[in-house]
């Protein structure tokens, strides 16, 4: 007889407009089977970690033609995460398996179309998938080194600098003999970017009065490559202090994400006149360069040239509070929920 279990997940309220707050989602109990419908092309899957990325504010939302699908209403919202398959009906994997992609916010998950990764070095930490070796990882990989074009000795300017993807980025173009310069919200973000990453220089954008003095400041001849994670104020203080022939890869706007009206860039025209080329990307459509950023990024791990920070809520209760602590940046580091033990 299949096995029945109960399943605690996190659902969905309902559209969130505005600042979201932990009541927008409620805790449930359902119970699942533990067995994969026989010819269903499914895995069934047991959740280890679970990811808290900026790009799930807009799922919360009811956006007509996003990238990415919105989460549905009285439903369990999604998000990449670290599991261990149970069972499948799927020739790509077996039961016993670590996976790391789209999962639920749940104990358990039945995986229809999986969009997984197998995950082949267990000599480094399972929670590393939601983040360096993950979805952030790729991210920062592919939008330094393949949107950015970076050549030893440039400017870089990271926002958001200590998050997920931006601890990465300016760790990456140190490597590369960059100088780098990064922003963050608070004095212990600040120490870690110049204390544990190795930034040159750090400054808090909070207590910045005028956001293009301080560019200025840090960057007197100006910048060569900007990392934006940010938008709004910060990306129009940048556009003021590019180089000419400088590049600004856009990979997320979290300062937006909450408003209902977006703020207006002002100083677009200096895309023109310092022929800066500004472009945005997706990481899915880098993931066929996975196993090369594997290649690069475990030897830079195991070697400690590559540091990386997580900041780990414990218990799937959790959940909520974390996620939504991330749009206040409460976070230090990579934000990841533990759900089960490994």
């Amino acid at each position: 007889m299949p096995v029945m279990v109960r399943n605690k997940q996190v659902i969905l309220k309902d559209y969130v407009s505005g600042f979201p707050k932990e009541t927008d989602m409620y805790m449930t109990k359902s119970s699942i089977e533990l067995q994969v419908p026989k010819g269903s092309n499914g895995v069934l899957l047991k959740n280890l970690y679970l990811s808290c990325d900026p790009y799930m504010r807009p799922r919360m939302t009811n956006i007509k033609g996003s990238y990415v699908e919105s989460f549905k209403p009285g439903m369990p919202i999604s998000g990449y995460g670290v599991a261990k398959v149970l069972d499948s009906e799927n020739p790509e994997f077996k039961k016993g398996d670590l996976v790391w992609g789209m999962t639920g916010w749940e104990e358990y998950s039945l995986v229809t179309a999986p969009q997984l990764f197998k995950i082949q070095h267990t000599d480094v930490p399972l929670s590393y998938y939601t983040g360096i070796l993950g979805m952030p990882g790729m991210t920062a990989y592919a939008g330094f080194y393949e949107v950015c074009s970076p050549k030893q000795g440039e400017c870089v300017f990271i926002s958001a600098a200590s998050g997920a993807v931006g601890q990465l980025v300016g760790q990456f173009a140190k490597l590369l003999g960059c100088y780098v310069v990064g922003s963050a919200g608070s004095k212990d973000k600040i120490d870690l970017l110049k204390n544990k990453f190795g930034f040159d220089e750090a400054f808090n954008y909070k207590e910045e009065p005028d956001l293009n003095e301080a560019l200025k400041r840090y960057f007197p001849e100006g910048i060569d490559i900007y990392f934006e994670n940010v938008g709004g104020k910060m990306l129009d203080a940048v556009l003021l202090n590019m180089k000419i022939h400088g590049r600004i890869a856009v990979c997320g706007m979290i300062s937006q994400y909450n408003l209902d009206r977006p703020e207006g860039v002002h100083n677009l025209m200096y895309l023109v006149t310092k022929r800066v080329r500004m472009e945005g990307f997706l990481v899915r459509d880098y993931y066929h360069l996975y196993p090369k950023f594997l290649e690069m990024i475990i030897p830079h791990i195991k070697e400690g040239k590559i540091v990386y920070v997580e900041d780990m809520a414990e218990g799937l209760e959790s959940a909520p509070a974390t996620l939504i602590g991330l749009f206040s940046g409460r976070n230090v580091g990579k934000q990841v929920v533990a759900v089960a033990p490994e």
